[in-house]
């Protein structure tokens, strides 16, 4: 069967353009591709037409306003989810501009689709730092497990590193010497250095001995790995977090009102740098944010965060019941003055 003008031009976005001259990440594509895969299911379930006869034809302003319309209506998704599906759509349009110039008025059709309004978010799931160091004492460092998986906590912590960041180190984006830092991969393929505490600096030195892995040689290691001697995955190091989450959580339940996922042990380092007077710029740096209007959100939940604590802990002096001004003739025919 001879593919059509969709199938060609959508496998090499996805399989030369992306990886090879955007230079995007493994995780970015995929993300990419997920969108393709739900947009043509949508064609094939709701307009009868299976993804190996999808055209370019097929693709209208008011088919994708559909796809979108039902990944809320059928899969619930949210707001910012289905922002990120129509980003992924701009950016093949945009592509194929020049790829395809004859599509040209088509491409332009999908780019002008407008992105749903958000509310700024004024709220950030993070957790106290009474909380991180309930979930940091778990881990039994009398055992070789126990002092790795307080190696990953105490770093991800420590770093405010994303997930994938955290699988993603190699033994030589480690220094140890003094300023000991990390180089983390973080998306669009940038890299960025992060200082480490001396307490992190010293339980990765023990760990990388313990492990074998201070020798030149294995510095394309990685940091963190399965018993095949491949990436610990993000699934893995989520597992160690949340059973070592749900250890403190029995300890000290007051200490836990929100499910603590990676990204969540993320926020909290940022939360916890801005309490303590830390600049938004550098917040920014660390988290490897491209732009400080995302690192933001930060400074927004905190002002919020005071606001009702000042609310909850002050007493208005102002009674209850105000006078009634407007029965106040005087002061009516004052105020009825002065535009005169």
């Amino acid at each position: 069967m001879k593919p059509t003008d969709f199938a060609y031009h959508l496998s090499e976005y996805l399989g030369r353009y992306l990886p090879g001259r955007a230079g995007l990440s493994t995780n970015t594509i995929m993300s990419y591709r997920d969108t393709f895969i739900l947009l043509l299911r949508y064609c094939r379930d709701s307009a009868g037409v299976p993804p190996e006869k999808v055209t370019f034809a097929h693709m209208t302003r008011e088919l994708i306003e559909g796809f979108l319309d039902s990944l809320v209506q059928d899969r619930g998704c949210s707001a910012k989810t289905v922002n990120q599906r129509l980003a992924a759509i701009h950016a093949f349009f945009r592509y194929l501009q020049t790829e395809a110039p004859e599509e040209l008025y088509r491409c332009q059709q999908m780019i002008a689709i407008e992105f749903t309004k958000t509310p700024r978010e004024s709220f950030v799931e993070h957790i106290s730092l009474d909380a991180v160091q309930a979930v940091l004492a778990e881990p039994d460092t009398e055992s070789l497990k126990g002092r790795r998986d307080l190696t990953i906590l105490a770093l991800m912590y420590d770093t405010g590193a994303r997930v994938s960041e955290v699988a993603g180190i190699c033994v030589r984006d480690v220094r140890i010497d003094n300023p000991a830092t990390v180089k983390l991969h973080g998306k669009g393929s940038k890299a960025r250095i992060v200082p480490l505490m001396n307490q992190t600096r010293d339980l990765i030195n023990l760990y990388l001995e313990e492990q074998g892995l201070n020798v030149m040689h294995k510095g394309a290691n990685p940091l963190f790995f399965n018993q095949r001697g491949e990436n610990l995955t993000r699934a893995g190091i989520a597992y160690v977090l949340e059973k070592y989450v749900a250890a403190a959580m029995a300890k000290h339940p007051n200490h836990f009102s929100i499910s603590v996922t990676p990204h969540v042990f993320r926020h909290s380092k940022a939360m916890h740098l801005l309490q303590n007077g830390v600049n938004l710029v550098y917040i920014r740096d660390l988290l490897g944010h491209a732009d400080i209007s995302t690192t933001e959100v930060y400074a927004r939940a905190d002002e919020q965060m005071k606001r009702k604590a000042m609310e909850n802990a002050y007493n208005n002096p102002a009674p209850k019941d105000l006078p009634p001004w407007q029965k106040d003739p005087n002061l009516m025919n004052w105020l009825k003055n002065l535009g005169k």
